[in-house]
């Protein structure tokens, strides 16, 4: 019961301690992509990955709204014919950039989740993003690691704990694309 609670008070701590107006400015990326008619790509691996895919499945089933543009939205840790692929013929650091070259385009953006920041394969896919007009989202812990400098909107959870970054990711997630719903929210299902 004690590790409950305390678990419970520190993920509470973490989330008051979020950078809202980083949060925000990821919203404003993310809508302006939306109206633009940008694709939006998800990355991470592990947990991050799962985040990844969970976040593409909300983004695109929870943002269609009657007069609103639907939100292209593709992770690509999802694809794991050409992850693998890719991982054996090349290196697993080129899993993601590779999948990018062919797909991205300027005014694309890419969210990249990563509890330590230093993903070989999420830092190389963000180099390339920058490098050629690609919006860079960042979602990490700890003290954002290389990811940080490389994004141009960084949400950062303040936190150590692998756990409770995942956690903060996926409440993020949840709160940028309802935030990208407006004033209408779903309904419960």
């Amino acid at each position: 019961m004690k590790l409950i609670k305390t678990y419970l008070a520190e993920t509470i701590e973490i989330m008051q301690k979020m950078p809202v107006a980083d949060i925000d400015a990821a919203v404003q990326v993310l809508n302006r992509a939306r109206e633009n008619g940008n694709t939006i790509f998800l990355i991470g691996n592990g947990g991050s990955g799962a985040t990844a895919s969970h976040f593409a499945n909300d983004i695109i089933k929870n943002t269609i709204q009657e007069g609103k543009p639907r939100v292209k939205c593709i992770a690509l840790t999802d694809n794991m014919p050409i992850i693998m692929a890719i991982a054996n013929d090349w290196d697993y650091s080129r899993i993601f950039v590779e999948q990018l070259k062919p797909l991205a385009k300027p005014g694309d953006v890419l969210v990249g989740f990563s509890g330590s920041g230093n993903s070989a394969n999420v830092i190389n896919a963000m180099e390339w993003a920058r490098e050629n007009g690609v919006t860079v989202v960042a979602l990490g812990g700890r003290d954002g690691g290389k990811m940080k400098a490389l994004a141009d909107v960084s949400i950062i959870a303040p936190t150590d704990s692998m756990a409770q970054i995942e956690d903060a990711h996926l409440i993020i997630t949840h709160m940028l694309y309802l935030s990208m719903m407006g004033d209408t929210r779903p309904p419960m299902m």
